[in-house]
């Protein structure tokens, strides 16, 4: 099996045992975009049809949001585009988007994973939330550490869903965030990042 092999959040909770609950977890950070990033951002959205396919919408939407919010996360962690993860036979593929811990080691190497990226392919949320899931085990296995947590975010680059994957609960943010409010994405985002960080400190 790969992760796309997985089709919805029952599937995969029913494979590892995982339970489900849905919560407001997400604390906002105060995160602005620069004035760069909006202009071409608007650009794209105004001269663009950005929305006509799955590859456009990676390109013009979802990875140039990940990567305007990594920039302030930068010294801490690396963002990877397509890169496969291995942890065993089921639970193997490549998420769209990935953002692990810098290794020490350099830019070729992957770190610890915290965050998986999934676009919601012909805006099918409930598969797309089945292959993360699936994506948050194998991380959370990668990293051999339960308790902290790993997180995950399906979209189809005009609605955003987060979610949160501690020991054996998955649980999802009630809060759906729109492409038309950047600055509490900017901030939900953000807040991924840095919970990690500070759990990982403590």
């Amino acid at each position: 099996m790969v992760f796309t092999d997985f089709k919805s959040l029952a599937q995969v909770q029913q494979e590892y045992n995982i339970k489900y609950s849905e919560d407001n977890f997400i604390s906002y950070i105060d995160l602005k975009h620069s004035d760069d990033f909006r202009n071409e951002f608007d650009f794209n959205l105004e001269n663009i049809d950005v929305f006509t396919s799955e590859a456009s919408r990676c390109e013009n939407v979802i990875y140039p949001i990940l990567r305007e919010v990594y920039k302030s996360f930068v010294d801490q962690y690396t963002l990877w585009s397509h890169k496969s993860i291995t942890y065993d036979h089921k639970l193997t593929g490549t998420p769209d988007y990935l953002i692990s811990t810098k290794s020490e080691l350099g830019k070729t190497i992957l770190g610890l994973p915290l965050v998986v990226v999934v676009e919601a392919k012909q805006n099918n949320f409930i598969e797309g939330w089945g292959q993360c899931l699936a994506e948050l085990i194998a991380a959370q296995k990668m990293n051999q550490n339960e308790t902290q947590p790993v997180y995950g975010i399906v979209t189809d680059g005009e609605l955003w869903q987060l979610g949160r994957l501690v020991g054996d609960i998955f649980t999802k943010e009630k809060t759906r965030i729109a492409i038309t409010d950047l600055d509490k994405l900017f901030g939900a985002i953000a807040f991924l990042l840095a919970d990690f960080k500070r759990l990982e400190i403590s």
